[in-house]
């Protein structure tokens, strides 16, 4: 995938993900796309490079979560590998100084201060998102819900400035501020332990037969993509392909479960993520002692967030970054963010 045309940019910032790479300038510039780090570690320079190659950047800065992924032995060799690549592209780039390297501290630094507190660098970007967040909370008591492929992220702010019960990703995943839950790489049978169809409930395979992808294409709330080959069996985002991957998972045939069979299936599976995200929206809320006045929403499981704060009967302000910044900005907001930080822009 090529990035979208961009003029020469004197700064760019990275999210380097374990199942996406994003980019953005800080200036409304944006490039999200997906990337197997688990599957294709070795290629991750090349990736970098050539989303890089035609913007000329003076500067790069980035933050990972891909650190995580399995084909690392740890999360520290995990930010060895990918600091080493941003190393290399921004050789490549002729950059003027070394990348920088965001930290759950809040520091933009070298490759080798990085390196020496690995599990700072580690699981970053949460932190440079709630940054921008809190410069669009409308309240002093504030959530960030970042919906993305993989997990959701819940960042309390409070006063203009992140305020998480916990700083790693074991702690946050135990305070309910990350959940393992997305809207496309989740299989369904780690949601749900059964679905509708023809009037009764049929167990679902302990299998990756089906992911929430699929449950979200059926229900409009993400683009169609037939080129795409990253379904549960190899198959295009489509929803046809869709309903025949929440027949496999229930073992039918797929001419057994029509487009509405599949709808009211599909339908279950995001009830049951929005369950889960509200279950730790409320954790979350008796962590902090409070509940919110305002919720600022990222990424791109909108119809998921609504319907998990609807299930709190909380009636915060809501606060779409897509709507104050542009869809494309929203779905790569660490990254933008990160490029304000580095900018200057927000504190």
């Amino acid at each position: 995938m090529l990035p979208c045309p961009a003029p020469p940019t004197d700064l760019l910032a990275l999210d380097v993900g374990g199942a996406n790479i994003k980019a953005a300038d800080g200036r409304g510039w944006t490039h999200a796309e997906p990337f197997a780090l688990w599957r294709e570690w070795r290629r991750l320079p090349e990736v970098l490079e050539r989303i890089v190659r035609s913007l000329t950047p003076r500067r790069i800065v980035a933050t990972m979560t891909g650190e995580i992924a399995d084909c690392y032995a740890s999360r520290a060799a995990g930010v060895r590998h990918i600091v080493a690549a941003l190393e290399q592209v921004a050789t490549a780039a002729r950059c003027d100084t070394p990348p920088e390297i965001y930290l759950l501290d809040g520091r933009l630094v070298p490759p080798t201060e990085a390196l020496r507190q690995p599990l700072l660098a580690a699981a970053s970007n949460w932190h440079a998102l709630a940054r921008l967040a809190a410069q669009h909370a409308t309240a002093d008591r504030c959530l960030l819900l970042d919906v993305g492929s993989t997990t959701v992220d819940i960042v309390p702010i409070v006063a203009g400035r992140p305020a998480p019960l916990a700083g790693d990703d074991a702690g946050r995943l135990r305070t309910g501020e990350l959940v393992y839950t997305g809207v496309e790489r989740t299989p369904v049978a780690a949601l749900v332990r059964r679905l509708p169809h023809a009037g009764i409930f049929r167990p679902v395979a302990a299998e990756v037969f089906a992911t929430s992808r699929d449950a979200w294409l059926l229900l409009g709330e993400l683009p169609e993509d037939a080129g795409a080959r990253d379904g549960a069996d190899g198959g295009p985002a489509t929803a046809d392909a869709a309903r025949r991957r929440l027949a496999r998972t229930m073992l039918l045939e797929a001419d057994a479960v029509s487009a509405d069979d599949a709808a009211a299936a599909a339908a279950h599976v995001a009830a049951a993520q929005a369950r889960i995200v509200s279950r730790a929206l409320a954790r979350v809320a008796i962590g902090n002692g409070w509940r919110p006045n305002c919720i600022v929403l990222s990424g791109h499981g909108p119809r998921l967030a609504r319907m998990a704060i609807d299930r709190t009967q909380w009636s915060p302000t809501i606060v779409p970054l897509a709507e104050r910044l542009g869809t494309a900005v929203s779905r790569a907001a660490p990254a933008h963010a990160l490029a304000l930080i580095a900018r200057g822009t927000i504190p």
